[in-house]
């Protein structure tokens, strides 16, 4: 926890160069996510080819981060407005506790399915060495963009970067 926090704080305050050292496994942009399981806090587990055939956005969080927990209601609102109709939205939480993880979701209403990486899987393919980490993924699973560091995913922005990533209208 300390080392991806101290991370995420270099990232918010802007200190962040733009070059990283790759996780163990790291999928790159322009390749296809290995389909590996989604572990829900409800149990609704799945396999990420599921999700396919729509654009997925793949938000990487944990509890304790600042910066991902300041996005989050932008995300939610994306969510409520997008979620299943031009796109499909996803959280990944990297917490040891699932229990804060849960906690968290519970107390902030989070409006899109979340998964718990406990065998941090997920983290390393995604390359969250950072978080929040946010992929934006084709309809065939491709990764087009990694975006890292919290942003308000509901802003004008926001929304210009995924519907051109992403090719929809929005």
């Amino acid at each position: 926890m300390g080392r991806r926090l101290l991370i995420s704080l270099i990232v918010s305050l802007g200190l962040y160069n733009g070059v990283w050292a790759a996780t163990p496994g790291e999928v790159a942009e322009g390749t296809a996510l290995r389909d590996l399981m989604l572990y829900g806090f409800a149990g609704d587990n799945r396999k990420l080819s599921e999700l396919r055939g729509k654009p997925l956005i793949i938000n990487v969080w944990a509890s304790w981060c600042g910066p991902c927990r300041s996005e989050m209601d932008s995300l939610s609102r994306l969510a409520k407005r997008y979620n299943g109709k031009q796109f499909n939205i996803i959280g990944i939480s990297t917490d040891d506790d699932g229990e804060a993880a849960l906690k968290f979701i519970m107390q902030t209403n989070i409006m899109f399915a979340n998964y718990l990486d406990y065998k941090v899987t997920w983290e390393n393919m995604l390359g969250a060495n950072t978080i929040p980490l946010t992929i934006l993924v084709d309809a065939k699973g491709k990764v087009l963009k990694k975006v890292r560091g919290a942003r308000q995913w509901d802003s004008q922005e926001s929304l210009t970067l995924i519907g051109k990533t992403l090719g929809v209208k929005l």
